[in-house]
Formats: structure tokens, C-alpha cells, sequence
């Protein structure tokens, strides 16, 4: 049964985000939208929930149909609730009168542990206030769910609890998600919507399956206009030879054929369509400036802490050595976060093993954070290069437009900018310091599909030495060759993270 149907949608802003898009969606429908950061994703989410109009085309919903949207940003007025006042405000007056229970069995539904419902909105993580918003939206009942980029601040928990809780809805309620997390779509989607500017492509297969598909329609069509150019070149080749005998000799009849040769190679031209170009939101390249040391880190079985000075767990004697892309692994609050504290502070003081960590002299770091907090908001782009590096305004900017960033963009503050393009200027900062180690928390956060698949191939194709916290498990799977588990206050090396994955509910 079809619940909505797309008819030749399109929105043209500066330049097309989408057009002639066509979609019906269906009762079970689980829809995967994928497309770079600023492609259209939640414009054309905007257009189903009716808060847009397109530029083109139309959206027809099933009579009476009710749309459940789940947006990436906080709506203000929930940062003034708690968490079950979120939820429970999300019905009418009558359904709170005699139907409150239904906020109840949402939270139920999603593990809401009992003294998280009664906390202020604004002081839970990232990864609750993302559950409470769909929380929100589900209590409503709707006949339509819609999430954008759901997995945002959520730990590897949190994703496997959501995946089960998508999984276990009733299979009529249809769902569609824009996400860059591409486990997370494999584990919950059956349709595939690769949204572009023309020609946007669906699969009834879920991510990576469609994956292979519509790389091989792009191969195909690459091929395909590859061979038509030729062919109208050769045309043209032919049409000049001619027209030189004609002319040489006097004969209409070849001044014919040469006009009928060169509308056929124009003809050619004008139908080939060249082969699609993902548009990407800026490149991203690293450095490595190398080093002579073998072994990068030693940690003679440090004692990591809380502030207070409660033992998390011991290193043991470990070793970071160069080449080595080692995977931290460990349940939230288990002290990765500690450790990298450690390992920066040893890193910054080489002369001394504080803690038990000693750091080789010749290490230059490369530390990213989730927060990106190394950015300052008040400054824009350019001045966050210009200041932290010795380069000048033309380099600077030549360096920000290979990053994604327009010379409006250059210009504006950093606390304007997208989480995407925070990203891609943390990657700049972190390529122009020029490092041998890289120490990366979360470095997948806010980046595309386009983005990861750049950053796993700059650390593979630089062998760069690095330590990486991630709850991206293709990320994971995709780039480490040794992992580090946190458990039982011990740190011991694991073959793979596909245990640690599973016993956390992740696939």
C-alpha cells in the first residue's frame, strides 16, 4: 500500500540539490537517504513534512496520513523540560488527561533508565537528548517516521539499542532515515535512495548491496559517454576529411554527407550524459612527516584514573610502534577518554614518562576531538589558519576552497559553520601541523560518507602511526590493525573488534 508518493520532485537553490525525483514509499518501507553533507538530505525530508515548498513537482500523502520527523537539531522549547516532560508535552491535553501511560511505554521502549526521566533536558548527553527527541516524536503515534542522521552523539550502545528498536516496530509503519553511518544502515534500512542533483538512484537493497549497484551503473555510464565522445570524434574527423575533398573537387554530394557527419557527431554530444560526479563538500588530505623510531609509545603498565583518583584500569606493558593503527576500544566511562589525556600530556613532556608513558622525542601529534574544540567560534576559517599556521592570505584561502569552503564561508564565523564543514576544517588544521602520530577521537563525527571513505584512505595510503576512538564500525573495521580492549580495569590487545561489537548488541 502506498502511503506517499514523490512526482518529479526537485529544489533549486544556487544550483539544483535534487530534481525529477520520483518515490513511492509503502507500508515496511525501511528507506536509506544518502548523499553528501549539504546535498539535500533534510530539504527534501522539509518537503515530505510539508515545511517546504519544492521548487518543482509534488508530494501526495495517503488521506489522513500523520508524519513523525525527527529533526537533526533540538527544537529550543524542549531545553526547558525534563526528559519525560519532553515527551509527555508532545500530546494533546486530552491524551495527557487520560493517556500519559504512552510516554511510559516509549521510554520503556527505549531503556530510558528511570533517573534520566526526571532530569533537565539541557544537562543530558548528546546520545539522550537525541533518544528524547525521538521519544518526542514517537508517543504521537505517527503513520510515517522520518530521522535525520539519528546516530549523532550516540555510543556503539546506544546505536545497537536503537537499530533493535527500529527493527521491532511494527512492520506497516514505514520509515525513512538520512544517515552517514553506514553499518547502521545496512543493520536497518531495505531501500536505498542515492539522492543527486539529476538522476537520483533507488535500490531495493539495503546500503552496501546498493552500493556495489550504483557503482557500477556510474562505471557503465562512464564507459558509455567515454565511448560516445569518441565516436562523435571520430564523426568530426571524418567530416573534416571529407569537406576537404569536397572543396578540392567540387562535389555537393560531399559537402552533404560532411554536414549530415558533423549533425550526427553534435547530435552524439548533446544526448551523452556524463557519468555522475558525487559533488564533494571539500577534500581531505593528511600529512606524515615520518620518523626514524620503531617503537612511537611505551606504557609500562600505567595506572589510569579518574580526578578523583579511583583506578579505571592498568596498561600493562604496551607498545605504540610506528605503522601500528590501534582501535581503543571500551564501554563509555570505562577511561579512553583518560588515556588519551595521558598519552597527550607524555607526548608534550618526551624528557619525562609521566604516568609510566613514555613518548619517543621525535613525536609530532595530530590530535583531533570529537567537540572539535581545538576551533574557536569567534574566529573564522581563514583567521584560524592564518594564526595557527605560517602561511599567507592567498595560500590560506587556496587551502579552505580545497576544503569545501566558499570565500563567503571563509569569511564567517566558525560557530556558523555545519558540522560538516567544522570537520573538514579540523582536517586542514590537522594536516597543516604536519604530524607522525595521530591521536583521533570520534574523527568520523559530522563527516559524510564521501568524507570517512577519504579519511580511511589518507590513513592507509600515508601508513599513518595512530590511536583511534571510534563508534563507527565500518570506520573500524575499515582502517584498525590492532585494537585495544578496556575490560575489567585491564587493557589487553584483541584480535579483532567484532567480540567487543557483539557484546554491546553491535553488528
Amino acid at each position: 500500500m502506498t502511503l506517499l508518493n514523490i512526482r518529479n520532485l526537485g529544489v533549486t537553490l544556487s544550483s539544483p540539490l535534487f530534481s525529477r525525483l520520483n518515490l513511492a514509499v509503502n507500508a515496511g518501507d525501511r528507506i536509506g537517504i544518502v548523499a553528501a553533507n549539504g546535498q539535500g538530505k533534510s530539504t527534501l525530508f522539509r518537503c515530505i513534512a510539508g515545511t517546504l515548498e519544492p521548487t518543482e513537482g509534488d508530494v501526495t500523502r495517503a488521506r489522513g496520513l500523520t508524519v513523525g520527523y525527527v529533526e537533526q537539531n533540538v527544537p529550543p522549547a524542549l531545553f526547558a523540560k525534563t526528559f519525560y516532560d519532553a515527551v509527555l508535552d508532545a500530546l494533546s491535553p486530552a491524551e495527557m488527561e487520560t493517556e500519559s501511560w504512552r510516554a511510559d511505554v516509549v521510554l520503556e521502549s527505549l531503556e530510558v533508565p528511570e533517573d534520566l526521566r526526571k532530569r533537565p533536558f539541557a544537562a543530558l548527553s548528546g546520545g539522550w537528548q537525541r533518544l528524547a527527541m525521538l521519544a518526542h516524536v514517537w508517543v504521537t503515534e505517527p503513520d510515517l517516521l522520518m530521522l535525520d542522521e539519528p546516530t549523532n552523539h550516540l555510543d556503539l550502545r546506544k546505536i545497537s539499542r536503537l537499530e533493535e528498536w527500529l527493527n521491532a516496530l511494527p512492520r506497516d509503519v514505514p520509515v525513512i532515515l538520512a544517515s552517514h553511518d553506514r553499518a547502521f544502515l545496512d543493520a536497518v534500512t531495505n531501500r536505498t535512495l542515492f539522492l543527486r542533483p539529476e538522476q537520483s538512484q533507488v535500490f531495493a537493497l539495503p546500503y552496501s548491496r546498493a552500493r556495489v549497484a550504483v557503482d557500477e551503473i556510474d562505471a557503465a555510464d562512464a564507459r558509455r559517454y567515454e565511448r560516445d565522445m569518441k565516436t562523435a570524434e571520430q564523426l568530426r574527423k571524418q567530416a573534416a576529411k571529407l569537406n576537404n575533398i569536397g572543396i578540392n573537387s567540387g562535389s555537393d554530394l560531399l559537402v552533404v554527407k560532411t554536414k549530415q557527419l558533423k549533425q550526427r557527431a553534435e547530435k552524439l554530444v548533446d544526448a551523452a550524459k556524463p557519468a555522475h560526479l558525487e559533488r564533494s563538500a571539500g577534500a581531505i588530505k593528511l600529512a606524515n612527516r615520518g620518523t626514524h623510531a620503531k617503537v612511537l609509545v611505551t606504557l609500562d603498565d600505567a595506572a589510569v584514573k579518574t580526578p578523583s583518583g579511583t583506578l579505571l584500569f592498568k596498561t600493562g606493558r604496551q607498545f605504540i610502534c610506528q605503522g601500528d593503527r590501534i582501535v581503543l576500544l571500551g564501554e563509555n566511562g570505562a577511561g579512553k577518554t583518560r588515556l588519551i589525556a595521558m598519552l597527550r600530556r607524555a607526548i608534550a613532556n618526551p624528557e619525562t614518562a609521566e604516568n609510566r608513558i613514555k613518548a619517543t622525542p621525535s613525536l609530532a601529534l595530530g590530535y583531533g576531538d570529537q567537540a572539535l574544540a581545538d576551533l574557536r567560534d569567534s574566529y573564522t576559517p581563514l583567521e584560524t589558519i592564518i594564526r595557527r599556521f605560517d602561511i599567507g592570505d592567498q595560500r590560506a584561502r587556496a587551502l579552505l576552497a580545497g576544503a569545501g569552503m566558499s570565500i563567503e564561508t571563509q569569511g564567517r564565523p566558525v560557530g556558523q559553520l555545519s558540522g560538516g564543514q567544522k570537520a573538514r576544517l579540523g582536517m586542514l588544521a590537522l594536516r597543516l601541523s604536519n604530524p607522525n602520530f595521530y591521536v583521533l577521537d570520534e574523527p568520523t563525527n559530522h563527516l559524510d560518507i564521501d568524507g570517512q571513505e577519504a579519511l580511511e584512505d589518507e590513513l592507509m595510503r600515508h601508513q599513518a602511526s595512530c590511536l583511534l576512538v571510534s563508534h563507527d564500525r565500518s570506520f573500524v573495521r575499515a582502517v584498525g590493525n590492532r585494537f585495544w580492549l578496556i575490560e575489567k580495569r585491564k587493557l589487553v590487545e584483541v584480535e579483532s573488534p567484532e567480540g567487543f561489537f557483539a557484546s554491546v548488541g553491535g553488528r
